[in-house]
């Protein structure tokens, strides 16, 4: 699961969707933001569920960023430069 590959791995960044399998990307952002190793990890949503109301939920849980499917692959590259730069 995705739980179980971030707590082993440790990644820079996670890059999500919000539809996921077994578990919504809602309640993966709760657990990455509420766990104490994992809170400082960045993470991208990239998401067909572009609505105001999708993309407020996922900055009100700590989102770094929001992306529309489809996005642009430049400008996610520049946001993961810049994430990994801090």
């Amino acid at each position: 699961t995705a739980i179980k590959i971030y707590e082993e791995k440790k990644p820079d960044i996670i890059l999500m969707d919000i539809e996921m399998p077994k578990m919504n990307g809602f309640e993966l952002i709760e657990k990455v933001r509420s766990t104490p190793e994992t809170t400082h990890i960045p993470i991208i949503v990239i998401s067909s569920r572009s609505a105001e109301k999708h993309q407020k939920m996922v900055k009100d849980l700590g989102v770094n960023i929001f992306l529309g499917k489809p996005y642009k692959e430049e400008e996610l590259l520049m946001h993961l430069s810049e994430l990994i730069k801090k």
